[in-house]
């Protein structure tokens, strides 16, 4: 089974963002969609989540129609994690995490989802701030508890929004290290938006390329993210560099 999106296609009045979309994520698999901004990597995102409504196509998961099942449905098969919070949440980290459990315990938490909540959060080196008011942390550090709260939520798909925005090196290596152990290891589907193509060719099984709010290509890195493609999709002139079985591009100029 997986989430399937079929023939999806969105429209701002008569701009129209997104243009058949055809794309199946498998459980146990990262996929990241990359492309220029405004290519629609958001709104794709949103779309698979309902929170726009596609004005054409299919999205599926695990066979099931998403726009035919509830919110609280939904929330059990696919955590979201956005590229900003612009609203706050005036409660500690502990609590905004256990906000994930909510589709699972409708309000009451037992012993056992406060375990899951402790555990993601030594995952993810937050205990030493569980305490703390989520709305004194860094940008970085929030973004670490919402991805904890995705987590926590243990559904089958998962789905980020720039999830490395706002960290530091280190920190960027560390999520998507995370990310693809647990795609494997906790066999979910996992597809993220992101900019950086380094970081989307080290760590994906397939890479979703966007040009126009269209897929230009989709296919495991080696294969698709190639120097031709990428000056094609983001109008820049790169050179590829492998070291240890790892390809990096690195920019030369843009055109």
């Amino acid at each position: 089974m997986m989430l399937r999106v079929k023939n999806l296609s969105f429209q701002y009045g008569k701009r129209e963002i997104l243009k058949g979309i055809n794309l199946e994520l498998e459980k146990g698999q990262l996929l990241s969609v990359v492309g220029p901004n405004g290519v629609g990597k958001t709104t794709l995102l949103k779309c698979v989540l309902h929170i726009l409504q596609p004005t054409e196509g299919d999205v599926t998961v695990e066979g099931k129609d998403t726009a035919r099942i509830s919110s609280r449905e939904r929330a059990k098969h696919l955590a979201y994690v956005p590229q900003a919070y612009p609203f706050k949440f005036p409660m500690s980290v502990f609590d905004t995490v256990l906000l994930g459990r909510i589709p699972h315990i409708n309000w009451n938490p037992d012993p056992n989802d406060i375990r899951k909540v402790l555990a993601v959060l030594e995952t993810m080196g937050l205990e030493s701030v569980s305490l703390h008011d989520f709305d004194q942390l860094s940008g970085g550090q929030k973004q670490k508890v919402i991805l904890a709260r995705a987590l926590v939520q243990e559904t089958d798909y998962l789905l980020l929004d720039e999830p490395t925005n706002n960290l530091d090196l280190k920190h960027q290596l560390e999520v998507m290290e995370l990310l693809r152990l647990k795609a494997r290891e906790n066999r979910i589907g996992i597809m993220v938006a992101i900019h950086d193509l380094n970081l989307a060719c080290q760590f994906s099984d397939e890479v979703v390329m966007m040009k126009g709010g269209e897929v230009l290509c989709s296919g495991e890195p080696c294969k698709v993210m190639t120097c031709e493609n990428i000056r094609f999709i983001y109008g820049v002139e790169v050179r590829s560099v492998t070291t240890n079985g790892n390809r990096y591009f690195v920019p030369a100029k843009a055109l």
